[in-house]
């Protein structure tokens, strides 16, 4: 079960950090992804990370402003949100991939989460 938490009203150039708490079962050989669904769009792939740490991956346009970090601990994975537009409303998505699976990072999810609403206001 994966559990995404954090998202909330913030003004433009805030930030927010987003969590997806991961229970009943190991990940430690998947990614786990974030990804984001604005009104009347389409889902996008936002970044990703393994479990160690060691290999991230980004969209375009999160690059610079968020952050993809675990807490294997916890079995937590966090997206950090900064200089918040209004374009990046949208509501936000943990998923998970198996490390093994061929194709790009931003396909091949098959274990999702609910989303958490992110709104950003201008």
């Amino acid at each position: 079960q994966l559990q995404a938490s954090g998202g909330g009203l913030v003004q433009a150039g805030g930030s927010l950090r987003l969590s997806c708490a991961a229970s009943a079962r190991t990940f430690s050989n998947y990614f786990m992804g974030w990804f984001r669904q604005a009104p009347g769009k389409e889902r996008e792939f936002v970044a990703c990370i393994n479990w160690s740490g060691t290999s991230t991956y980004y969209a375009d346009s999160a690059k610079g402003r968020f952050t993809i970090s675990t807490d294997a601990a916890k079995n937590t994975v966090y997206l950090h949100l900064n200089s918040l537009k209004p374009e990046d409303t949208a509501v936000y998505y943990c998923a998970t991939r198996p490390i093994t699976r061929p194709g790009g990072m931003n396909i091949g999810y098959d274990y999702w989460g609910q989303g958490t609403l992110v709104t950003v206001s201008s």
